[in-house]
């Protein structure tokens, strides 16, 4: 069974359980490698955002009272189809996102792991008995937030959507799920797909794709009770600034521009390794993706030749095509973007050691030795296959450089003494920290997210945090008998 033919989406969004022309019309599904329009996908408007909201409530009430072992065997269902149409999905992300198949092969594998970690959750502990005053049983009880709106990003579509949406569905929420534009075969209709066959009723899930608009109707529509927003920094203060005055809550995830320390006893090698995958994979368009590479001064030469050496020997093209390591960047914004903090850094006085070139959408893996410290390229997020390496001296000026930065997303420190290694992380402050690896991991059961402007203090993954974003807190008393009071 084909589960993305275009006849039966092409050109719709999905409400209330039906595809439906959108109210913002359509707009070119784009394979980034080659520029061919892959399919017309639809747009939705406010007054769609408005009827899926109502849709939407009207749905999870059912769906909240369903015994927790149907909302169980759907989660399962679902991540037993991620499996089986992996192939079919890895090749709209390959195509529609321009990832490389290894890439594609992960995120399938995590979003099914999403869905499995998932199916845990409608059986799992919903409250606690509290001790009272009075004569009576006094409960917290969580019960489901009620409508849960999700807007995912273009760069890993499948899983920065997925691990919002299952577990929000798990627990008993209907969703309003906005991918970005630019990626919405592959970050919302292959999830709704996926859920109509794993037989979650109609209403449940809705697909709204749009702009700005749309993002700010999901928002601000009083049926919406919780925002899961994953995107730029920049936008997320837009997001948060706006549920903030609806009075409801946003959980963001954000930008970043991690470290990667190098310490003085570390193996070269070694490091320049973890340091390829972490700066390029993606062409760095992750939020976790190494930017700042600190590195002992006593190895700093050998590694900046080394990692040049490695960015130089790269082969970058359609991923779609053949074997490579480096797919297109999304689009023309993107990559004028990522060659502006380039060129940039060059003429504030950075060394262009590999890179700094691009054909089309496929910009080559770069190297700047010794960025200045106010260079956008060194302390802002590039979101391109950027690495930025600076020396330090001794521990102390490697935490005073890490910590230099409003961010606060991962960390990796490679070390041959991991308990320093761990003893260096207290020091810096961050969301995700990774002693001997880069900074680019991710695991279905951890929590994720970030510290300062990579986040709020709010997490995905894991029973905790998952119940913590998607339940309220309900507090329930019960007397045998009516209580008497003074007047």
């Amino acid at each position: 069974m084909t589960l993305l033919d275009p006849q039966d989406f092409a050109g719709r969004i999905h409400v209330d359980g039906a595809w439906v022309p959108g109210g913002g019309g359509s707009t070119p599904s784009v394979e980034p490698a080659t520029g061919t329009t892959l399919v017309d996908v639809g747009m939705a408007d406010a007054d769609d955002v408005a009827r899926a909201a109502e849709g939407a409530a009207k749905a999870q009430r059912a769906w909240a009272a369903t015994p927790h072992p149907a909302r169980a065997a759907v989660l399962r269902r679902a991540g037993q189809l991620w499996e089986e149409h992996a192939e079919e999905i890895s090749g709209w992300n390959v195509r529609e996102v321009g990832a490389v198949p290894p890439l594609a092969g992960f995120a399938l594998h995590v979003t099914a792991a999403e869905c499995y970690e998932a199916s845990a959750l409608p059986s799992a502990a919903s409250g606690s008995i509290l001790s009272s005053e009075e004569p009576r049983l006094s409960l917290a009880q969580r019960v489901p937030a009620g409508v849960v709106g999700v807007i995912s990003p273009f760069n890993v579509p499948l899983i920065l959507g997925i691990r919002a949406v299952a577990p929000a569905l798990a627990l008993g929420n209907a969703v309003l799920l906005k991918p970005d534009p630019r990626t919405v075969v592959t970050g919302g209709v292959s999830m709704v797909r996926v859920f109509e066959e794993a037989g979650l009723p109609p209403g449940l899930l809705q697909l709204v794709p749009g702009g700005g608009d749309v993002g700010q109707a999901l928002v601000t529509d009083p049926r919406v009770r919780v925002i899961a927003f994953t995107g730029s920094t920049r936008a997320g203060r837009s997001v948060g600034e706006l549920a903030g005055r609806h009075l409801k809550r946003a959980h963001l995830e954000l930008g970043g521009n991690s470290a990667f320390l190098v310490r003085h006893d570390a193996d070269v090698d070694e490091a320049v390794n973890l340091a390829t995958w972490g700066a390029f994979l993606h062409q760095g368009q992750i939020c976790m993706t190494v930017g700042r590479h600190l590195v002992h001064e006593s190895l700093y030469e050998s590694y900046v030749d080394k990692l040049a050496a490695k960015a130089e020997s790269m082969h970058v093209g359609d991923p779609a095509a053949g074997q490579v390591h480096l797919g297109p960047l999304i689009d023309e914004t993107q990559r004028d973007r990522v060659h502006g903090l380039v060129t940039d850094a060059v003429a504030k006085g950075a060394d262009l050691r590999a890179g700094g070139t691009y054909e089309g959408l496929f910009y080559r893996p770069t190297v700047l030795a010794n960025p200045p410290r106010d260079a956008a390229a060194y302390c802002d997020e590039v979101f391109g296959p950027v690495a930025s390496v600076v020396p330090f001296r001794d521990d102390d000026e490697a935490v005073e450089l890490a910590t230099d930065t409003e961010y606060g997303l991962s960390l990796g420190i490679v070390t041959a003494d991991a308990m320093a290694g761990y003893e260096l992380a207290q020091r810096i402050p961050t969301g995700i920290v990774h002693v001997n690896d880069q900074t680019v991991n991710d695991e279905a059961n951890a929590p994720f997210g970030g510290v300062g402007s990579s986040g709020t203090g709010s997490r995905h993954g894991g029973v905790e945090a998952n119940v913590e974003a998607f339940t309220e807190t309900r507090w329930i008393t019960v007397r045998r008998r009516p209580g008497s009071y003074p007047f």
